[in-house]
């Protein structure tokens, strides 16, 4: 499994082997040893699934506050997406910045958005599901979001002019600047 930094260092590119032969391929997404010797000690203790039947679905930016904070391990098993991670923890060298992917079922790859930052994806290609796990159940009374479209950030969502398919609530939520801090940087 090979794990590389990005710009932010917290969150994580995880690629797994992938193994094909004349029958398919089989691969290990997911080993908690293996996540564990690199430092990634988590508890995974959901997994979810989504299925977006276009391109330009936008879902997010989404966190729960703490105690049930989600670290997420996200992947597509089918279409692409760009996936989106911006640092909400106040004090953080890298707060209010992102890091956007390609993370796709062509590409094998993975992407670990640790608690503390806010996350959503962008849907780039048709029929797109993203499967994701998370260390803390959903709570919709401690869900929470940022704007997608928060000018501050001037997120690129590559969408090419084109506006995107949101749900309601994913249009209502108020800017970075405009949220109570609900994380903190922890240096340690």
């Amino acid at each position: 499994m090979n794990i590389e930094l990005t710009e932010i260092s917290a969150v994580k590119l995880i690629s797994p082997p992938k193994f094909g032969d004349q029958r398919g391929f089989f691969s290990e997404t997911y080993r908690k040893a293996d996540f564990a010797a690199n430092g990634l000690d988590l508890d995974f203790c959901q997994d979810n699934h989504s299925y977006s039947t276009t391109p330009g679905t936008l879902r997010g930016l989404h966190f729960q506050l703490p105690p049930v904070a989600q670290d997420k391990l996200v992947r597509v098993t089918r279409g692409a997406i760009l996936d989106v991670a911006v640092d909400i923890r106040h004090g953080s060298p890298t707060f209010g910045q992102w890091i956007s992917r390609v993370v796709s079922a062509e590409a094998w790859n993975q992407i670990l958005v640790p608690a503390g930052f806010a996350h959503g994806f962008c849907t780039i290609e048709p029929d797109t599901e993203v499967q994701y796990k998370v260390t803390a159940p959903y709570t919709p009374e401690q869900e929470r979001g940022i704007a997608w479209n928060d000018p501050d950030l001037a997120i690129d969502w590559q969408l090419g002019g084109n506006q995107p398919t949101l749900s309601g609530k994913d249009t209502d939520y108020p800017t970075l600047a405009a949220s109570p801090v609900h994380f903190f940087y922890d240096a340690g």
